[in-house]
């Protein structure tokens, strides 16, 4: 009897592409994310929930991989455009604040952008830059307060493959204290009654997030801290 042979390897198309395939590189700060590390939060899905030990809470989706990117969305005053560098630093990798970037797209500030477009022009520039944006590695990206409530950015911020997004939540007063002498940039802030109405029509959509995270007792630092612990554990 004739010794037994392997049969031949295929070389069919489909067996020479995944055996050509490259391999996707790891952006930096993948290692740091990728540490396990304690997590003091009581988890719930899509809820805030009350911490283990200090004045923070935080929420979390099932089984996530590690981020190639996190976004940060919250009401105005939560501290997005201060924590974001601090992380994107930590992380070695990018910042960008979505109304920056815009505002060097459109080549004048966002209030002149609303005056002289209007706002539903204006949401859909920001729709389409974050779904330009969302598709980069490393990059830490700080959204607009408002920019929470297209549907279309929700459902591509919550989806995406290998990305975090992150609420930090604060009560309607720290907004306030945070936010005291702006008024002149944020007139919004001297008409206590429509900001209410904002922050609470936003909220249940800002805790649609993978994480929210209480920050209204918290140093920026100690932000970062919370949202690295976060990321490690999802």
């Amino acid at each position: 009897m004739p010794p037994h042979r392997p049969a031949p390897r295929s070389t069919s198309p489909s067996n020479l592409l995944r055996s050509k395939a490259p391999t996707r590189r790891k952006p930096a700060g993948w290692a740091l994310l990728s540490q396990p590390g304690p997590h003091p939060y009581t988890v719930k899905e899509h809820m805030v929930a009350q911490p283990q030990s200090n004045d923070q809470r935080a929420v979390h989706r099932g089984e996530q991989s590690t981020p190639r990117r996190i976004v940060l969305t919250g009401f105005m005053g939560s501290g997005k455009s201060t924590t974001g560098p601090l992380l994107a630093a930590r992380l070695g990798w990018n910042f960008i604040d979505l109304d920056d970037e815009i505002e060097d797209q459109a080549g004048c500030t966002i209030a002149e952008l609303f005056a002289r477009r209007g706002e539903i022009p204006f949401r859909e520039i920001e729709r389409d830059t974050i779904a330009r944006l969302a598709e980069r590695d490393a990059l830490v990206l700080a959204l607009g307060g408002g920019a929470i409530e297209h549907p279309e950015t929700r459902a591509r911020l919550k989806s995406g493959p290998e990305t975090l997004l992150i609420h930090l939540e604060v009560e309607l007063e720290t907004t306030l204290a945070r936010c005291k002498g702006t008024e002149d940039m944020r007139p919004i802030l001297a008409d206590r009654a429509n900001l209410a109405d904002r922050y609470e029509r936003r909220l249940p959509l800002y805790r649609e997030a993978h994480v929210s995270i209480r920050v209204d007792a918290l140093t920026p630092e100690q932000v970062v801290d919370a949202i690295l612990r976060t990321a490690r554990s999802g």
